[in-house]
């Protein structure tokens, strides 16, 4: 199994679309890239360093590593320093925390096939992985947990079609 420690945005997003992915194994919402205690309180303020992310845990002989990262590009924009629509600060910021030289590559590969679909230039961050430290329960898979939220129905619901409608081969046939 191999786990990528990914931001782009509030977390809730990319916890709701890898979750409907093929070969996706677990999926943890978290803070990464910060100092001091890591809860929601605290990094919401935007003054920890830490970035909303998930863990993304993926079987291989499932699915390739880069339609992982090629899913996290098109599902955020990363064009945008700090900021994910009305989501606005550090904490949104998006960043892809490597565990080793191998997936630094893997994800300047990734950064490099996405800016031929992007106009304005990435701005994601790569960084080495300190801690990945685990959201509170109520982050973990609030999509599911919260359909008719408001903040599902607007922002959540089109990125899983987005993601859908790109990726329809590697969606869990109950959300195909």
């Amino acid at each position: 199994m191999t786990s990528y420690v990914l931001g782009g945005g509030c977390f809730w997003c990319l916890d709701a679309v890898y979750r409907r992915i093929r070969g996706v194994t677990q999926v943890e919402t978290g803070y990464a890239g910060g100092t001091g205690p890591a809860n929601y309180p605290r990094v919401s303020t935007g003054e920890t360093g830490y970035a909303e992310t998930v863990q993304v845990t993926f079987d291989e002989s499932v699915i390739p590593p880069e339609t992982i990262l090629d899913i996290y590009f098109l599902i955020h924009d990363p064009t945008t320093p700090d900021r994910q629509g009305n989501d606005i600060g550090t904490q949104y910021r998006s960043v892809m925390f490597y565990a080793d030289d191998q997936q630094k590559q893997a994800f300047q590969a990734a950064t490099a096939r996405a800016q031929a679909i992007w106009k304005d230039p990435i701005v994601t961050q790569l960084t080495p992985l300190d801690t990945f430290y685990r959201a509170e329960d109520e982050h973990q898979d609030y999509f599911n947990h919260n359909p008719d939220a408001g903040y599902c129905q607007i922002v959540i619901a089109p990125k899983i079609t987005k993601a859908r409608d790109n990726y329809k081969k590697w969606f869990l046939q109950e959300d195909a």
